[in-house]
């Protein structure tokens, strides 16, 4: 889902804006701060390489972008951990070992990762916001 969705997706939405001839779109990719750095657990080992390709098809993405000399632009917002049920799903097994990930510090939340994506929306035509990465004060990776 992480590589193959964000491939799709990505595809269709240059394809939809080169015949509506939008030359000034956006393209955001949603990633995480796992397509930056290797977070110390092997429950998440496979979760971050799918990340890091996020990062790496973000940053191919804005070559072709720029390679066609359109003024689409290309963003991955990479937060932190946030709240969500991701932690709660990857742990189904042990409620309270997903309970506890949260329990060491504040995380985000949905509205920062959406502050994030107007954030970069925001940012004047000849401006690109290649890359958002933020996290929790408290988060020590």
């Amino acid at each position: 889902v992480n590589v193959m969705a964000l491939s799709i997706c990505t595809r269709e939405a240059y394809q939809s804006m080169k015949e509506r001839n939008i030359d000034d779109g956006h393209i955001i990719n949603l990633n995480s701060i796992a397509g930056h750095i290797v977070i110390n657990s092997s429950d998440v080992h496979f979760y971050t390489a799918t990340k890091y390709a996020v990062s790496a098809l973000t940053e191919g993405l804005r070559q072709e972008l720029r390679e066609a000399k359109t003024h689409i632009r290309a963003t991955s917002i990479s937060p932190g951990m946030v709240k969500t049920e991701f932690i709660y799903r990857l742990y189904s097994d042990n409620p309270e070992k997903a309970k506890a990930s949260y329990s060491r510090l504040k995380a985000l939340e949905a509205i920062d990762v959406a502050n994030a994506v107007v954030y970069a929306l925001s940012a004047p035509p000849h401006v690109e916001v290649g890359e958002l990465l933020f996290r929790p004060v408290e988060m020590q990776v």
